[in-house]
């Protein structure tokens, strides 16, 4: 039999943690949306309708005062630190499998406080004076403990599979830190179409038949539902000399310094392990403080960790540490030192190389030049373009440093009025573009006429009227004509223009206004085509310029 788990668990704790971060009261309705709609509510919410998986729209419908906020891990790591902090002096061996949820062997606590219940009350007391609400599970395995958590089911030795067994197969899908949700919520949505309806239905299934038909992900789920070692001890030491240390001269006080530092322990930590061939799942990141402090925590994850992964929970630590908010008494300070050690390592699987041995070389020797370059220049010297999503040219698109995660997840739309494709090769050129005009058509014999972004096209008609656009999103004039740094072509071709009137539900910053916009597409006779846009109603005059097709 396994050692006993005791799992604590935060409800809501994506939402707690953004209320805490962004100053809202506990009485406020508070969603947090994700690409995939509403991932969290406060109880708040939810008694109005609000519920996980909502669309972002039909929450706020449900709901018209709801406070809607983006979701962000670093946010929820760092707000989660002090919870963690104040059981430190109660429990011992903390394992935090994502923010809101942590783990750790009860064996030794139940031997020290001297029973289920005097540990879980000071488990329960020790969050509360952090000033937040949980529930705890125990069980014999780790994921029947999570499970049990937000039941708050204390069982017995050896009750892990009659408990699991009443639960409906959809509890496989309740948390994250079981496995991938997409992946498990295509593995329930299959099961209940074979009419199986309950973890105990499909604890019965013989384990040949469901990894023939379910594959691995069926099997680790199915580990779970007969209440099985989940993941057995690993056996793989862990090799010698494989923890990074770094010494920080100066001490580190900035976030972005500390997030470009994770990335580069990150990366030493990885090759570290890909030489002596394994994968880290466990880790734990120890900082000395500037006064003499020593803080340190170890993450447990359900899958091998990727370089992106161990940069992403170190860099969560540092600025829980930096600001304070991870540090017992609530105070930051600078870090001195920082160590990554892997805790628990497995056998990492084999890449298949290519017929030269090169399968995969070539993209390590761009990420090792990229962060070179970074290291010599600064994060912000290597920028790349990541999808956004949005209607217009210069929303789709937006830069970054290199290694950074995008502060907000894509919104995949979709973008009613989104401008069609094929998209400007040209966007925002800067101060000015330089656009060629050919003189009499003759390519050469072109001249080049800067455009300015704001006001610098006039669209006329035949007899040289400026063409606007109506309250009404209608063309003020039939254009005829384009003028670009004084310089007249005719058009060989327009569209008709469409009005863009995004966020009107959301506040208007001080001293500035937000109305309707028109966009259209011109084709001069003798030079690229343009994209051109202009609030609604304003006297016929100036263009701005958004995108150039070359």
């Amino acid at each position: 039999m396994s050692a006993r788990v005791m799992a604590v668990w935060c409800p809501d704790w994506p939402a707690v943690a953004a209320a805490r971060a962004e100053g809202h009261g506990l009485h406020l309705p508070l969603a947090v949306v994700g690409p995939r709609g509403v991932l969290a509510c406060n109880a708040v919410a939810r008694a109005v309708g609000v519920r996980r998986g909502l669309r972002r729209r039909e929450a706020q419908f449900r709901c018209p005062e709801l406070v809607v906020v983006a979701a962000d891990e670093a946010r929820d790591a760092a707000w989660f630190e002090p919870v963690v902090q104040a059981l430190d002096a109660v429990v011992p061996g903390i394992e935090v499998l994502r923010p809101g949820l942590f783990v750790f062997s009860a064996a030794g606590a139940l031997r020290f406080h001297g029973g289920v219940e005097e540990v879980v009350t000071r488990v329960m007391d020790a969050v509360a004076a952090a000033g937040v609400e949980c529930q705890v599970g125990l069980a014999d395995e780790l994921p029947t403990a999570v499970l049990g958590a937000r039941g708050s089911a204390l069982l017995e030795p050896g009750a892990d599979a009659e408990y699991l067994a009443d639960l409906p197969v959809g509890a496989l899908v309740v948390e994250s830190a079981l496995g991938d949700l997409e992946v498990l919520s295509e593995l329930v949505g299959l099961l209940h179409r074979l009419g199986v309806r309950t973890i105990g239905d499909f604890a019965v299934i013989a384990p040949r038949d469901v990894a023939t038909r379910f594959g691995e992900a069926g099997t680790v789920a199915h580990r779970i539902a007969r209440a099985v070692p989940w993941r057995p001890p690993s056996v793989t030491p862990v090799p010698a000399g494989s923890a990074v240390e770094h010494r920080c001269d100066p001490p580190l006080e900035r976030v972005d310094e500390a997030a470009f530092l994770g990335r580069r322990l990150a990366g030493e930590l990885h090759e570290t392990l890909a030489a002596a061939g394994v994968s880290c799942l466990r880790l734990s990141i120890t900082a000395h403080v500037e006064d003499g402090r020593e803080v340190n925590r170890v993450w447990r994850c359900s899958a091998p960790l990727t370089p992106e992964g161990t940069a992403d929970r170190l860099r969560w630590q540092l600025e829980g540490w930096l600001t304070g908010t991870a540090i017992s008494g609530g105070v930051g300070g600078a870090v001195t030192a920082l160590a990554l050690e892997p805790v628990e390592v497995v056998p990492a699987g084999h890449v298949q190389e290519g017929l030269w041995g090169e399968a995969g070389l070539a993209e390590a020797r761009v990420h090792r030049a990229l962060v070179r370059v970074q290291g010599l220049l600064g994060p912000e010297a290597v920028r790349i373009p990541v999808d956004a999503g949005g209607r217009g040219p210069a929303e789709r698109v937006q830069s970054m440093p290199y290694g950074d995660a995008p502060a907000e997840p894509v919104a995949r739309g979709p973008w009613p009025g989104a401008l069609p494709a094929p998209s400007p090769s040209v966007v925002w050129p800067g101060p000015g573009y330089l656009l060629e005009i050919r003189e009499n058509g003759d390519p050469g014999a072109a001249v080049a006429a800067r455009v300015p972004l704001s006001g610098g096209v006039l669209l006329r008609t035949e007899i040289g009227a400026a063409v606007g656009v109506t309250l009404r999103g209608l063309l003020s004039g039939r254009p005829a004509v384009v003028e670009v740094g004084g310089r007249r072509c005719p058009l060989l071709g327009w569209s008709r223009p469409w009005t863009v009137d995004e966020a009107w539900w959301e506040p208007v910053p001080e001293g500035r206004s937000r109305r309707p916009r028109a966009r259209i597409q011109v084709v001069p006779e003798r030079a690229a085509a343009l994209l051109l846009c202009r609030p609604l109603g304003d006297e016929p005059g100036g263009w701005a310029v958004e995108g150039v097709y070359e």
